[in-house]
């Protein structure tokens, strides 16, 4: 079984390569979840934040945007001194100030999926890369919703973010065609592609 050159031996990475990168999710909460954790990873390794993942969700409730959106300094403080996190003062208060502005788009669209999906016209953008060095930091559409989020008040949503963001969400599908993950490969090895709701 082949999988892309980036997957290491680690369980919790190649888990979240089979079962979450790349596939398509409509769900508010996940989304939301996602922006976030992908913020949190700026300058860091993704694996950094998966290892943290799970104290993530009990330090911010379970990333409920309507909560988060009403965090006090008393909780910001409390959120500084969580070994569990990343203590990083500007993305926690960035998680705040993104929770605020995803509230907004959802009174606005509807849903923050159907805000962020209308960008493909609700189709994934699936790529044919064959080695991970192919694959870009950031695209002319990173950039456009990067522009567009950062204009609506979110923070820690750079091109090169958002792209992962993209990435991870399955707004674009980046698995190398070698891998058994990728679309092309589905039926032959047995995975289909799926959406996360």
């Amino acid at each position: 079984m082949h999988r892309c050159r980036w997957v290491t031996e680690d369980r919790l990475y190649i888990d979240y390569h089979d079962n979450e990168w790349g596939k398509p999710v409509f769900s508010d909460q996940k989304l939301f979840e996602m922006l976030l954790l992908e913020g949190a990873q700026a300058g860091l390794s993704w694996i950094t934040v998966l290892k943290k993942r799970s104290a993530y969700r009990e330090a911010f409730d379970q990333f409920q945007p309507e909560t988060i959106a009403r965090y006090s300094e008393e909780k910001v403080n409390q959120l500084m001194g969580n070994r569990g996190i990343i203590r990083n003062e500007r993305k926690i208060r960035s998680a705040i100030q993104n929770a605020k502005a995803f509230l907004k788009i959802q009174e606005q669209f509807g849903s923050f999926s159907n805000y962020i999906w209308n960008f493909v016209d609700g189709q994934p953008i699936i790529n044919e890369w064959r080695s991970f060095e192919q694959i870009p930091t950031e695209t002319p559409l990173s950039r456009k919703i990067s522009k567009e989020l950062k204009s609506r008040g979110f923070s820690f949503v750079g091109p090169t973010i958002i792209y992962a963001y993209m990435q991870a969400v399955g707004i674009v599908n980046d698995h190398e065609t070698t891998c058994f993950c990728h679309p092309l490969n589905g039926t032959e090895n047995g995975w289909e592609p799926s959406i996360i709701r």
